[in-house]
């Protein structure tokens, strides 16, 4: 009669284990995980829209005259006495 319950304890503290501990932390590490995923997308869909969006007004907002460097770009410094 003492083996019968001490199997049925055990049985018991397994049961309790798996379905209060090991499968809760399994749906939550799942959980984290895919919420992660979608953040890191979302963070690098949002990082490629602000690239291309500086890539536009880098390029396309300046007039040929502007995109060219030359000596007309230095302006001389003058010394204040």
């Amino acid at each position: 009669m003492a083996r019968i319950a001490i199997e049925l304890f055990v049985l018991y503290l397994f049961y309790k284990l798996v379905f209060e501990l090991i499968i809760p932390v399994a749906k939550t590490t799942r959980q984290v995980k895919k919420q992660f995923n979608e953040m890191n997308t979302k963070m690098e869909e949002q990082a490629n829209r602000q690239n291309d969006r500086q890539y536009q007004n880098d390029y396309s907002s300046k007039t040929p005259a502007e995109k060219k460097t030359g000596s007309d770009d230095y302006i001389d410094f003058e010394e204040v006495k």
